[in-house]
């Protein structure tokens, strides 16, 4: 199953049915007076970076660094080029208590039939959802970028502070990765830190660093 490949769109927040109390905010960069410009509090960033070798031998290291833990909300990406979507889910999943939805939202519909399933099984009634895959494939072809199916290399992943603890999302893995304590007032420093890493990996890569997508 696949698809329209996209770029992140606040919209899709919207046509999913949820409030206006939070929103998306670029991160223009992840040094102190480029974070300081992020509204807080801050809930998630999601972080956009390429596919490369260099990251899939690292993820292979990180095997054994995914959590479990039944208080953090994780689904599998079984769907290609969905990953801007599933970071969002990860993101409004994990911060549920926060947000306001609308009566009909289609998003608080999914969360709550698939609370208490498994990643796998989430992932297979995502892949049913006409709903969400609608609004996808509707905000895909409404960015500013339309990327080729058959040329996009690269992955949208989300940091998300659950009770205290800063939790990586990434569906292409078995499950989150933990990396360790956090706050309300330190969480997007602690996530830059993390992201930061990421782009230390890749250099030399002629695909360039890793960029930030929206924090929210």
């Amino acid at each position: 199953m696949e698809w329209t490949a996209m770029e992140i769109n606040p919209e899709m927040m919207s046509k999913l049915g949820v409030g206006e109390s939070w929103h998306f905010v670029d991160v223009l960069g992840l040094e102190g007076e480029q974070l300081s410009a992020v509204p807080r509090p801050c809930c998630a960033l999601m972080l956009l970076f390429p596919l490369t070798q260099q990251h899939e031998s690292f993820r292979q290291q990180q095997a054994d660094k995914v959590a479990e833990n039944s208080e953090v909300y994780f689904l599998k990406q079984t769907v290609v080029n969905s990953c801007g979507t599933i970071a969002l889910l990860h993101a409004v999943a994990n911060n549920k208590s926060k947000l306001t939805f609308d009566t009909d939202s289609a998003l608080k519909k999914f969360l709550d039939e698939t609370a208490n399933m498994s990643a796998n099984d989430r992932a297979k009634h995502l892949e049913k959802n006409q709903a969400i895959s609608e609004a996808h494939n509707e905000v895909a072809v409404q960015g500013q970028c339309r990327p080729e199916a058959d040329k996009v290399n690269f992955h949208f992943i989300a940091f998300v502070n659950v009770n205290g603890q800063l939790y990586e999302f990434d569906g292409r893995m078995n499950g989150p990765v933990n990396h360790g304590g956090t706050k309300d007032e330190s969480f997007i420093t602690d996530a830059a830190k993390v992201c930061r890493g990421f782009m230390e990996r890749e250099q030399g890569e002629k695909n360039g660093n890793p960029a930030c997508a929206p924090a929210f």
